[in-house]
């Protein structure tokens, strides 16, 4: 069975938690959903799912191919301590790989995509990148350095992703114990939050030891309520735009930009980092999620597509194999054409915007 079909087996209890979760939220009177938000979210990993379908998960591939030259001692994969031994040691890849993600531009672009959902729930853990394929995979080389398999890393990769699914969410207060070892709803609410205080913090993926271990651990305070997003507002639905947003911001900012160093500094630097120095103007924390005002037909119309879009994609990803490389894509194509304009329709549709308050 392939990646592909192990996350079409997985959708259906990824959409039945979002639904327990929105029932919940409902009943407590702390709903964290909003339509366009939400389909926004998805339909940003559906693109991710079916451009990996395209580039044959590089960085798996990559790995593959590199293991038999820089594996010393190739270890067994019938060993249980192999197992659970890769699952830690990707952790802490994965930890390097994503504190990277938010230091240095270059990575940052890939990764931004991720954080730009002003609401927190589980659709937000969806919302997952197109381009991080390119270069996240240089992080994992060291395990096989340590003789670790390819299929062992692959698959704990795979477990890495899937238990980050249930961190995002508001609906789970704090754990106690569980907090101050594993990453947890409590702490990933600090990592996903633009507070001051939270910047830059709770990089882990399963343990939240990397972060108490290497100094970017920050508990989450009860009297700095997280809010969500990017400092740089994407304000925007469609997936190919919040995909090519940090991408252009730079393109654009370099074309403006004197001397090689200084346009490269762009990219290895932190996304704060500008070659001309900027006016500091404070962050509003209390600002305005964006939300244009939308006819009933226009939700419809659009939740229409975004279903249709989503049987297509499922399917995509099962029969993938079959279908062949040209066949996938040219409907990755297609299908990320239908979204954006999809999404992309309701924002030309309508020019007035409406607050929304805090939950």
């Amino acid at each position: 069975m392939t990646e592909s079909q192990v996350i079409v087996f997985a959708v259906p209890v990824f959409f039945a938690m979002i639904g327990m979760e929105l029932l919940v939220g409902i009943v407590r009177n702390n709903n964290t959903y909003r339509l366009y938000d939400a389909m926004s979210s998805i339909s940003t990993g559906m693109l991710s799912q079916l451009v990996n379908l395209c580039v044959k998960t590089l960085g798996f591939a990559i790995y593959a191919m590199a293991y038999p030259y820089l594996a010393v001692s190739p270890l067994s994969a019938d060993a249980l301590w192999v197992w659970v031994a890769a699952i830690v040691l990707y952790d802490l890849a994965y930890y390097w790989n994503h504190r990277a993600g938010h230091r240095i531009t270059l990575f940052w672009a890939a990764h931004a995509v991720h954080h730009q959902s002003e609401d927190y729930n589980l659709s937000t853990a969806l919302r997952q990148t197109s381009t991080g394929w390119m270069f996240g995979w240089i992080f994992y080389l060291p395990l096989a350095l340590l003789g670790f398999p390819p299929e062992v890393v692959g698959v704990a990769g795979l477990i890495n992703l899937l238990y980050q699914y249930w961190v995002h969410t508001e609906q789970v207060g704090k754990l106690g114990w569980f907090d101050r070892v594993f990453c947890s709803p409590s702490n990933h609410r600090v990592h996903h939050a633009v507070n001051d205080a939270y910047l830059d913090k709770n990089y882990g993926g399963i343990l939240i030891l990397w972060d108490r271990l290497f100094g970017t651990f920050q508990e989450e305070d009860d009297n700095d309520p997280c809010r969500y997003g990017t400092r740089s507002h994407l304000h925007n639905w469609s997936p190919l735009v919040a995909n090519l947003q940090v991408y252009r911001d730079r393109f654009v900012e370099m074309r403006a930009t004197r001397g090689l160093g200084n346009k490269l500094a762009l990219w290895w630097k932190g996304p704060e980092w500008h070659a001309q120095s900027k006016p500091e103007s404070q962050f509003d924390i209390d600002f305005i999620k964006y939300e244009p005002e939308a006819t009933g037909p226009q939700r419809a119309v659009a939740t229409a597509s975004f279903m249709l879009c989503l049987i297509a994609v499922t399917a995509l990803l099962w029969y993938a194999e079959q279908l062949g490389t040209v066949v996938v894509l040219v409907a990755t194509l297609a299908l990320g054409l239908i979204m954006h304009v999809f999404t992309r329709w309701h924002a030309y549709s309508s020019t007035t915007s409406v607050a929304t308050q805090d939950h």
